[in-house]
């Protein structure tokens, strides 16, 4: 995508949603953190369903380690491979408690350190929580980086990098949600619903699908 075209796609999208923002449930970076690490294999819905309870009673990692693996494992079992993902949990609450005064790190090697926690996780906390420029490469933004061309790349971090290295400073804190949300409700991966999309005049995807 050439760069005009990369300005006019974000002028877009920051006109038509000036505040983006995620769709999981949270009340903290602490939540956030949780649910992020929950949403592996598994929709925001059907996480906000799970979380949704259980933060009615948790807020803090100290909750969770109080609250025990097996009892955390009751709330979380609409999900896949929930038994890992309550380990997972009340491991990096201990850690988190013994090492960072309980509070959830803003750099990216102390999260990554975290059990459940990849690059992934930690772009998606580090954009969300601390407002940082970072964009978390999932299956949606891997497929509009690569059908739009605005980062064709063969791995995540390969697209990860190319949008970094594309997107303008002013854009860029936004453009992680903006992206999923793109990619989510309107370019799908089956069939694109390119006459609703906003950007289609920017997009470089030679088989736009039309109105019948």
């Amino acid at each position: 995508m050439k760069k005009e075209n990369i300005i006019l796609f974000f002028d877009t999208l920051q006109k038509q949603n000036p505040h983006p923002k995620t769709e999981l449930y949270y009340k903290n970076p602490y939540t956030l953190l949780i649910a992020v690490v929950l949403s592996a294999q598994a929709t925001d819905l059907g996480v906000n369903k799970a979380t949704k309870p259980l933060f009615e009673h948790v807020e803090t990692p100290e909750d969770i380690i109080n609250l025990g693996e097996e009892n955390l494992s009751n709330y979380l079992k609409s999900l896949n491979y929930y038994k890992t993902k309550s380990k997972n949990v009340v491991a990096l609450s201990k850690i988190l408690v013994e090492k960072h005064q309980g509070l959830v790190p803003e750099n990216r090697e102390a999260l990554e350190a975290l059990p459940g926690v990849g690059r992934k996780t930690a772009n998606v906390i580090l954009n969300t929580a601390f407002k940082q420029p970072t964009i978390a490469v999932d299956t949606h933004i891997f497929r509009v980086s690569n059908r739009t061309g605005l980062s064709i790349g063969k791995t995540p971090l390969a697209v990860e990098l190319g949008l970094i290295q594309k997107i303008p400073q002013k854009y860029l804190h936004e453009a992680h949600h903006w992206l999923i949300l793109l990619g989510r409700y309107i370019c799908k991966a089956r069939k694109p619903e390119c006459p609703k999309c906003p950007v289609r005049s920017f997009c470089d995807y030679p088989d736009k699908t039309i109105l019948k």
